[in-house]
């Protein structure tokens, strides 16, 4: 798998760069990681329910070795009509205790939930393996390599999607935001914002304080009163707001 790295700077890149970028990522068994990572963050690992262990934290360098593992599963054909897509996951070496196979699989689940982008017959999503054709990639990465992908390498803190390529960073992946209290609800935002702009989607407004956010909102950077949320689809119905972006701050970091 190829993807190519291009840079175009400027506002719209440090915002959301949807660029064509280039940068180049082989596919296979990971690289060995670097011997000393500049920085390994690890996420606090969550209350576990009686009787339950909670996993190892992901940790994560905050420059991976720019080598991806690739999931090999292919999932059924998500939606009910419309144009069908394909997409391949994979995940970046020096990212531990994320198997690319289970990643892949929280990714379909997302992008097949009715309340998704598959929820209206507009759009089908299908998850194919490492050597199938793909429409754009999901890929799991760490900060600086983010920064590259995304054509911007002062942001590494969001999240993006350039061409073909949905980028979500580790750090945000680990972490969530402060004004989501629910990461696996963040989690879902994330994907579904990025893979909304792989759909031809643009930035949107809140368009009612105390109502929810529409996924296309940077939810990340702000809420602007709006509620959290993370699906497309509220009440039956694609939810939106005006086209447009607010001028939040990107944090420096973590």
């Amino acid at each position: 798998m190829l993807l190519v790295a291009a840079g175009l700077a400027g506002y719209a890149a440090r915002r959301h760069p949807d660029l064509l970028v280039a940068a180049g990522v082989r596919p296979g068994a990971p690289a060995p990681r670097p011997a000393r990572p500049a920085v390994t963050r690890a996420a606090a690992p969550p209350v576990p329910a009686a009787g339950r262990v909670p996993p190892p934290g992901i940790s994560y360098p905050d420059r991976g070795t720019g080598r991806f593992r690739t999931a090999t599963g292919v999932g059924a054909v998500a939606g009910r009509g419309g144009e069908l897509l394909r997409y391949r996951v994979a995940v970046e070496a020096g990212i531990g205790n994320v198997d690319v196979e289970r990643f892949a699989r929280e990714v379909a689940a997302t992008l097949a939930d009715p309340r998704g982008w598959t929820g209206d017959g507009r759009w089908r999503l299908q998850r194919v393996g490492r050597d199938d054709p793909a429409d754009f990639t999901v890929l799991l990465t760490t900060p600086v390599t983010r920064g590259r992908l995304c054509a911007d390498t002062t942001d590494h803190y969001t999240s993006c999607r350039n061409g073909d390529q949905v980028v979500i960073n580790v750090a945000r992946w680990v972490h969530g935001v402060p004004q989501f209290p629910d990461l696996g609800l963040y989690r879902q935002y994330l994907l579904n914002h990025e893979v909304g702009h792989r759909l031809g989607r643009g930035h949107e407004l809140c368009p009612r304080a105390g109502g929810p956010a529409p996924v296309m909102e940077q939810q990340t950077l702000g809420l602007h009163r709006c509620l959290p949320n993370a699906w497309p689809r509220v009440g039956g119905a694609l939810h939106s707001g005006p086209s447009g972006q607010y001028d939040d701050p990107v944090p420096a970091e973590d």
